[in-house]
C-alpha cells in the first residue's frame, strides 16, 4: 500500500513538472529556453508546423496527422499495458483465494500473504508495476502535444472544416465527449471494471469533463482530443477486444 502512495506522489509530481503551468500562455519558439521547451514542446510545435506547411498551412489537418503519428508511436506501450492488465485479470481468482486464506490482520499472516502473492506473480510472470511504465512514458509526449497546440501562435490564426482553431467551438466538444464515452464504454465491456460503481461513475464524469473543458479551450485542442479518442476506440476494437476474446476462449477450453 505504501508503494502505491509513493507512486501516486511521484506521478503527481511528474505531472506538475511537465505541465509547466506557468508557461502555458507563453508562445513556443526556437529561442524558448529550458529542457521542457527545448526537448518536448518545441519539437512537437515544429512537427505540427512542418506538416501544416506541406498542406498549404492547413494546421487542422496537421494536428490530425501528428496526433495519429504519436498514437502509433505509443501503440506498442499501450499494447504492453493491455497485456499487463489482462495478465492481472487472469490471476484474479487465485489472488482472491490467497487473500481469503490470509484474511487475518495479524503481522505474520500479512507477511505470508505478501510472500504468496509475490510467488503467484512470479509463477505467472506478472509484474504488477508493468502497467504503470507506459503511463510514465506517455505523459511527457501527451502533455508536450497539449503545450505545442496551445503555444504555437500560428495555429490560432487558421480555420479547419467549420471551426476556427484558435476559438472555442460548440459542436466539437460534443463529439469529443461522445468519443471519450464510447472509448471508455468499449474498454469496460466484459471487464471487472464494469462491476465497479466508481468506474461506472467515471464512465459518465470523464466525458462530461472533456466536453465542458472543450467548450472553453481553443477548438484545436478539442480536435486533438477527438482524434486521439477515435484512435483509442479503433485500438480497443481491433486490439483489445480480440485479445480479451482469445483469453476468454482459452479459459473456456480449460
Amino acid at each position: 500500500m505504501r508503494k502505491k502512495y509513493v507512486m501516486l506522489v511521484v506521478l503527481i509530481g511528474l505531472l506538475a513538472i511537465l505541465s509547466g503551468c506557468t508557461e502555458i500562455n507563453e508562445p513556443i519558439t526556437k529561442e524558448s529556453e529550458g529542457i521542457w521547451n527545448t526537448y518536448f514542446v518545441y519539437p512537437v510545435s515544429w512537427l505540427i508546423t512542418y506538416f501544416a506547411n506541406l498542406f498549404n498551412e492547413n494546421y487542422g489537418l496537421s494536428i490530425v496527422i501528428v496526433t495519429i503519428i504519436f498514437r502509433l508511436v505509443l501503440l506498442p506501450l499501450n499494447v504492453k499495458q493491455l497485456k499487463s492488465s489482462k495478465a492481472m485479470q487472469d490471476i484474479q481468482p487465485e489472488l482472491k483465494e490467497i487473500q481469503k486464506k490470509y484474511s487475518s490482520k495479524d503481522a505474520n499472516t500479512q507477511q505470508k500473504l505478501q510472500q504468496e502473492t509475490m510467488a503467484l506473480f512470479q509463477k505467472h510472470g506478472v509484474n504488477p508495476l508493468a502497467g504503470c511504465l507506459p503511463i510514465f512514458v506517455q505523459m511527457p509526449i501527451l502533455i508536450g502535444m497539449y503545450h505545442a497546440i496551445m503555444r504555437t501562435e500560428a495555429i490560432s490564426t487558421h480555420n479547419f472544416l467549420w471551426f476556427e482553431l484558435g476559438s472555442p467551438d460548440y459542436i466539437l466538444p460534443i463529439i469529443a465527449a461522445a468519443a471519450t464515452f464510447l472509448q471508455q464504454k468499449l474498454m469496460m465491456a466484459g471487464s471487472p471494471a464494469a462491476q465497479n460503481p466508481q468506474m461506472m461513475v467515471m464512465l459518465y464524469v470523464m466525458p462530461l469533463m472533456i466536453g465542458v473543458m472543450a467548450f472553453f479551450f481553443p477548438a484545436a485542442l478539442a480536435l486533438y482530443w477527438v482524434v486521439g479518442n477515435i484512435f483509442m476506440v479503433a485500438q480497443t476494437i481491433f486490439i483489445r477486444k480480440p485479445m480479451m476474446s482469445n483469453a476468454n476462449t482459452g479459459g473456456d477450453k480449460k
